[in-house]
């Protein structure tokens, strides 16, 4: 059986999201811990946390994944903006501790045409002082990027790089994108292609490293760098590639998340199904 939800709100409380979450039919859910397009936040009050365990236990969901807020940038050179940026990434993974969530996915940032060598030396530096700064066990997930201009990450061998010089090695894995690699370059519309991406990445990172997929569909060409995603089935990627992809053990046996949009075609309940159905479930 395959482990499927979607992005949840937490509007009123994030205690509400794993109600929200269970009844759209989620295995797995993903979240923003805070306003994700602000730099202001509260400190998790510890009633709210234990509230959102409490009711995360009276459920069969798992795992729930925390994803970091838009503004923070890992890659930057301007200084004010990075300091702030890891700051924020410590405090990330200090509150997936206290809400006893075990995964955190972030982008690896935006060098801001400094250099794809400069910006990965920042994410690097950046990753290595907030694991210190934040002492748990939660696991920081290294999300590949669609390809935009002055990213990090939209290669398998940009992120191996980073994943290769970080310390807590333990402590960090990857969330797979599927609207970011065909977007950035990585065609996953057929049993063939969908083969040599992940031989490319179990050679290149390793499966074992890849701990939860951001199954999102993609209403740009491949290799088009275009991060806009799109319902299961209904973008380029198309039915065949997702019919194939839920063949795979790598897809079978992680965590599938969906943060594909919400209209009058289809809901996030909509998009869940659709994938169970591709599935064969």
């Amino acid at each position: 059986m395959i482990r499927v939800g979607v992005h949840v709100s937490i509007a009123g409380s994030i205690v509400n999201a794993v109600d929200r979450a269970e009844k759209i039919g989620c295995d797995t859910f993903q979240i923003f811990s805070r306003n994700p397009r602000g730099w202001r936040f509260k400190p998790l009050d510890p009633e709210t946390s234990a509230g959102f365990r409490m009711e995360l236990e009276k459920t069969s969901i798992s795992p729930v994944v925390v994803h970091m807020p838009y503004l923070p940038n890992l890659a930057t050179p301007r200084e004010e903006l990075y300091e702030k940026s890891v700051e924020d990434l410590a405090a990330e993974i200090s509150r997936c501790g206290e809400l006893g969530i075990p995964y955190l996915v972030t982008h690896l940032g935006h060098h801001l045409g400094d250099g794809i060598e400069n910006g990965r030396r920042r994410v690097i530096a950046a990753v290595n002082r907030a694991l210190d700064a934040a002492d748990n066990d939660v696991m920081l997930l290294l999300e590949n990027t669609a390809g935009e201009k002055n990213g990090v990450g939209s290669t398998f061998e940009d992120i191996a790089a980073v994943i290769d010089r970080i310390t807590q090695i333990n402590r960090v894995g990857v969330c797979f994108d599927t609207c970011h690699a065909f977007a950035a370059g990585y065609d996953l519309r057929t049993p063939g292609a969908i083969g040599v991406v992940t031989d490319a990445l179990d050679s290149i990172i390793g499966l074992d490293m890849i701990r939860v997929i951001h199954l999102n569909d993609t209403k740009g060409e491949l290799g088009s760098g275009l991060d806009r995603h799109e319902h299961i089935g209904l973008g380029a990627i198309g039915e065949e590639g997702f019919s194939s992809m839920l063949k795979e053990e790598l897809f079978r046996t992680r965590p599938l998340i969906c943060e594909t949009p919400v209209d009058s075609r289809r809901d996030d309940a909509g998009n869940i199904l659709k994938v169970r159905q591709l599935a064969g479930e």
